[in-house]
């Protein structure tokens, strides 16, 4: 078959072209472009004067990164929290996709499915408020406590208790979005499947986990991959806003540690060589987790 010239493929799909153009021009200006400022991790950087005229000091700022011991902390607690959030989070948007899609009311469905994912749209300002409110020392469940003669308990200022905290935060708020993308995915499940593995005396349980965790296999597979990329990225602003809270040995990641070293104590170069570090990960997992996917025999993000 004789492909078409590429100047008739673009004229036959000038519309196709024309809405991704306003996507890859904001992916080219908010992401491609910025990463030429990466050149700083290996300058002098000074603001005043500019890329061009700052002195090149090759791998100093990362001998000097690599010798922080508050750098290797900053990891230490970023691979907790992202390992935290890898085994508690990441299976809850398919737990409670399966435990909304087994609603027989298809009105009950939608009632939960819109109350669940609600919180997703709220701040972390307000997130961290509402906790505090709760959980805080002068929270509604330390009240309680209180009134009943117990002691209260510290949660949002015990840095022992912190990982869970976090995590916690972020199940409450993120989980009813998540489980969107495997709503979507159970919606185009074929019901005579279960039909038929319940005449072949299949209960609940094994049509669960013969037809409908199948279904969802590459969805998984995919956002498990995508979320190993971004393992890093733990959440800023949930972090900023609590570090004082529990001080910066337990609340303390690659993000805030960028901020504080690169734009509060303006060590450019340091916290640009930190970030780069951090992407570099995460790029290197992306492409690990997606042949992974393809040696179980699914397409991953991309293909081979």
């Amino acid at each position: 078959m004789v492909r078409a010239p590429l100047g008739r493929r673009l004229r036959n799909n000038w519309v196709m072209l024309a809405l991704m153009a306003p996507g890859v021009l904001f992916f080219l200006v908010f992401f491609y472009v910025p990463m030429l400022g990466n050149i700083v991790a290996f300058e002098d950087y000074q603001p005043f004067i500019g890329f061009k005229d700052s002195a090149l000091v090759g791998f100093a700022n990362f001998q000097e990164l690599f010798a922080d011991a508050a750098f290797w902390e900053a990891v230490r607690n970023t691979l907790l929290f992202a390992a935290l959030q890898l085994v508690l989070y990441f299976p809850a948007p398919l737990a409670l996709a399966l435990l909304v899609n087994s609603l027989v009311g298809s009105k009950v469905r939608r009632f939960v499915q819109s109350i669940v994912y609600l919180p997703h749209f709220i701040s972390w300002v307000l997130v961290v408020a509402l906790f505090q409110q709760v959980l805080g020392g002068a929270g509604l469940l330390n009240n309680f406590l209180r009134a009943h003669g117990m002691d209260p308990l510290d949660i949002m200022t015990n840095p022992h208790a912190f990982p869970l905290l976090i995590t916690a935060q972020v199940i409450w708020k993120d989980i009813g979005w998540g489980m969107i993308i495997y709503l979507a995915a159970l919606a185009n499940v074929d019901q005579s499947l279960y039909e038929a593995a319940a005449v072949d005396g299949a209960n609940r349980w094994r049509r669960m986990w013969h037809v409908t965790l199948p279904a969802v296999r590459s969805v998984t597979i995919m956002l498990l991959v995508l979320r190993l990329g971004d393992v890093l990225s733990v959440g800023f602003e949930q972090f900023l806003l609590q570090r004082d809270a529990v001080g910066p040995r337990a609340a303390e990641v690659l993000d805030t540690y960028v901020y504080y070293h690169g734009v509060v104590y303006g060590d450019w170069s340091i916290g640009a060589a930190a970030g780069l570090i951090k992407g570099v990960i995460g790029a290197l997992m992306i492409w690990g987790a997606n042949r992974l996917a393809h040696a179980f025999g699914e397409q991953g993000v991309y293909s081979k």
